[in-house]
């Protein structure tokens, strides 16, 4: 039915269309499904080049089955901040995750930045990540490292000197311009090949032509990068006062 969880049909219609080297939306329109549904449903196992039905079929039943002896062994668990809808909140965050998988992060990695970005602290620590997705420390370290080494996440510490690790507005801030950087060292080194292979020659221009495309979309993101950095994250009344 629209609407609620897949059935095992739908999802070797899934697994066709796959076959057939449908886009998702055409899987999608197949199954009178958005193309969100069918996206996070392949993503989540196995991608498109591994995807199966009847082991998608199984993975969904376990995953109920989890959730189920989740609640009944923590009835005193509290309720969602806010009014929350807790089942509401978990879908979001496998779609927000989908989406990060989609951009070339690995599953764990995806889910450990999505679950920092839904947090209202915006900060967790070791032990609170790996509660939160059930998985050990260590894959939660392994996820941190890459999202650090990325400018995605960042360490500070508590007042119990315990290590949290933030995402906030200057971090993303901080991704942004790090990956105009490595977009701008990739025209550079293109550049260094148009003396290498000959101005004038069909290979120079090629790479000359990569150089001034990088070189525009690196400043641009820069610049756009600063400009919302300097709109958006301008403390209410800050303009007010600097112009009186």
């Amino acid at each position: 039915m629209p609407g609620g969880r897949l059935t095992q049909r739908e999802r070797q219609e899934i697994s066709l269309g796959l076959a057939d080297g449908l886009p998702y939306a055409e899987i999608g329109r197949r199954i009178s499904r958005p193309t969100s549904t069918v996206t996070r449903e392949i993503m989540r196992n196995g991608g498109p080049t591994a995807y199966r039905a009847d082991l998608a079929q199984h993975a969904t039943e376990r995953r109920a089955r989890h959730r189920r002896k989740a609640t009944r062994g923590q009835p005193d668990a509290p309720p969602q901040t806010h009014g929350r809808d807790a089942e509401a909140v978990r879908e979001y965050e496998e779609t927000f995750a989908t989406v990060f998988m989609q951009l070339g992060l690995p599953k764990m990695t995806a889910r450990t930045l999505t679950g920092l970005y839904v947090t209202d602290t915006g900060s967790l620590t070791a032990a609170e990540l790996a509660g939160r997705l059930q998985v050990s420390p260590a894959s939660v370290s392994k996820a941190i490292a890459f999202l650090e080494s990325q400018g995605l996440v960042r360490r500070e510490r508590d007042e119990r000197r315990r290590e949290r690790y933030v995402v906030d507005d200057d971090v993303l801030y901080q991704s942004t311009m790090a990956s105009a950087r490595s977009t701008a060292h990739l025209g550079k080194v293109a550049r260094q090949g148009v003396g290498i292979l000959g101005p004038g020659t069909p290979a120079a221009a090629r790479l000359e032509n990569i150089a001034r495309f990088v070189d525009f979309v690196s400043e641009s993101i820069a610049r756009a990068a600063n400009q919302a950095r300097e709109v958006l994250h301008t403390k209410p009344g800050t303009t007010t006062e600097n112009a009186t």
